[in-house]
């Protein structure tokens, strides 16, 4: 049976008695000052650096409770970990959609499901006016800790930043993208070369529509306090429809080509413009529209140039990457996805803290997201035949079919087997990507969803598509990374790192130590506090830093 687009109408699933995990979405206090862990088992010596966290850690602000979970305010975690020891720490980021909810007890500035609240202060006439204003762009960076020339940041999808101290936790600078470049923003996946540079994505908008700007930072610093001098837009695409460009998470890289994946998940600006108006949130502004295909755009990272060839699919929705890499004329692109874009807006607050049946409905009217592949071919000119599959890789299954001069269309291979089906799927994907970003790989890294979060560790090897699998019956792990061993040869010689929550016991979080080879566990350092299940997150290697 086809998705209907009408929510909650089709069931992808049909799973019963979920246990409710509404601890996930509860407000914590921060813990600013570094506390102790109790370490069961052993923490490898080798492993030094600070394990940075990002995710929602506050959701209500006095009375007034945010919507969606991408809306909470953004609590930032560090373990560092040192000689088999591990302390936590964890603070709100001092932002300024922070501070001035904190000092006026409302939401004052919108997030990304939920409006702003009038200001009792202002008159009916100002309060009235005040609707016809843009929303203003949140500095809430509560996605992902990122670095660029060397810094971290942390961001989520508007034009601010901050970049951040990882010691200490604390905002250094807010940092805003269009002082820089002409974009209204930028996502918080951006890929980054071995030398330092840094290629992300962001949107701009004007007059003759909206543009998809690819995004270059330099590798280093002039200064001490510089931030992104130097920034250039490497191209813009223009939104095949100028009102309606597509919402993307992310994009995906190759040793000489960026990937940006348009996907039929769409943005109404109209919506968002209006959005004061009529009430609406940049979250009601998304939506999906299978009747369109997903275009993949190649740009040239050397020249900036887009490819006259569009690469077409049938209609995905993709939040992650897992990598991308040519091989023998070819594009490699390993993204997760899922035949359904309608899954943004059921992660809001409410559906979390269900509990039974309502629960239940929720999971199984979610889409699964699966790891995919996609075979590019990246010589098309006048004699590449039409009509039939170009793909030759050996043992691959993707196909990529030329339909017309400047048009190839492809199908995926999946990259697992039947198991995965019974994890619920795997998203949050990692890889060694130190090493092996933009090239060949053999494994990756992922949590399974047999629920609304992460409830297993997963690691995939292509060769086979054989899985490993951690589960512990209660316990919800985060985002895997993988932290690679000194003088590591295998591809999987290292750890992963997973921060691990425990939704129906106080205070019993714990940071997951794996062997990444063997996919047991080493040992765990629990942390005698609540933490809220999070997004993404980096390690900061003591080893490779200095």
């Amino acid at each position: 049976a086809s998705p209907s687009t009408k929510q909650g109408n089709h069931h992808f699933t049909d799973v019963h008695g979920l246990p409710c995990i509404e601890k996930i979405v509860c407000s914590v206090e921060e813990t600013p000052e570094p506390i102790e862990t109790n370490i069961i088992g052993k923490i490898p010596n080798w492993i030094n650096g600070n394990f940075l966290r990002n995710g929602p850690g506050k959701f209500e602000i006095g009375n007034h409770k945010f919507n969606h979970w991408f809306d909470g305010m953004a609590l930032l975690h560090q373990f560092k970990i040192d000689n088999g020891q591990v302390t936590y720490k964890s603070r709100f980021l001092s932002s300024s959609s922070y501070q001035v909810n904190k000092e006026t007890s409302r939401i004052a500035v919108s997030e990304f499901g939920t409006l702003t609240m009038p200001d009792p202060c202002k008159n009916f006439f100002q309060r009235f006016l005040s609707r016809f204003e843009l929303p203003k762009p949140t500095d809430n960076g509560n996605v992902n800790f990122m670095t660029y020339k060397g810094d971290y940041y942390v961001s989520t999808e508007t034009n601010y930043m901050h970049k951040v101290d990882p010691e200490t936790l604390e905002s250094v600078k807010k940092v805003d993208w269009s002082k820089f470049i002409a974009v209204n923003g930028a996502t918080a996946h951006p890929h980054t070369e071995p030398d330092g540079t840094t290629y992300n994505m962001g949107n701009s908008y004007s007059p003759k529509g909206a543009h998809y700007n690819i995004i270059r930072v330099p590798p280093t610093k002039t200064n001490e306090d510089e931030t992104l001098e130097g920034a250039t837009v490497l191209c813009s695409i223009p939104s095949k429809d100028k009102s309606r460009p597509s919402y993307y998470h992310s994009f995906a890289m190759s040793e000489h080509y960026v990937v940006f994946i348009e996907q039929p998940v769409k943005l109404d600006l109209m919506k968002i413009v209006t959005g004061k108006l009529t009430g609406s949130s940049i979250s009601d502004s998304i939506y999906w529209d299978p009747k369109l295909n997903t275009i993949f755009h190649l740009i040239n990272k050397q020249t900036g140039t887009v490819s006259s060839v569009k690469y077409l699919a049938n209609p995905i929705c993709t939040l992650h990457q897992i990598n991308a890499y040519e091989q023998d004329g070819f594009l490699i692109v390993d993204m997760c996805a899922s035949d359904n874009g309608n899954a943004i807006n059921n992660y809001n607050v409410q559906n979390l803290r269900k509990s039974g049946e309502a629960l239940d409905e929720v999971y199984n009217t979610l889409s699964r997201n699966f790891p995919r592949r996609i075979v590019i071919p990246l010589n098309i000119d006048k004699n590449t035949p039409y009509d039939q599959n170009l793909n030759k890789l050996p043992g691959s299954t993707a196909t990529c079919i030329r339909t017309s001069k400047d048009k190839v269309f492809c199908t995926h291979e999946d990259l697992h087997g039947e198991e995965l089906h019974e994890y619920g799927g795997l998203e949050f994907p990692q890889i060694n990507y130190g090493q092996y970003n933009t090239r060949p790989y053999r494994y990756f890294y992922g949590c399974g969803f047999r629920h609304l979060v992460g409830d297993t560790l997963i690691k995939m090897d292509l060769q086979g598509k054989q899985m490993k699998v951690w589960e512990k019956p209660g316990l919800y792990p985060s985002e895997p990374i993988f932290v690679p061993s000194p003088n590591a040869t295998a591809e999987d010689g290292g750890v992963i790192l997973s921060v691990v929550i425990t939704p129906n016991k106080d205070k019993s979080t714990f940071l997951l130590v794996l062997d990444a080879q063997t996919f047991e566990e080493l040992g765990r350092a629990e942390v005698p506090v609540n933490i809220p299940y999070g997004f993404h997150g980096a390690f900061n290697n003591k080893l490779t830093h200095g």
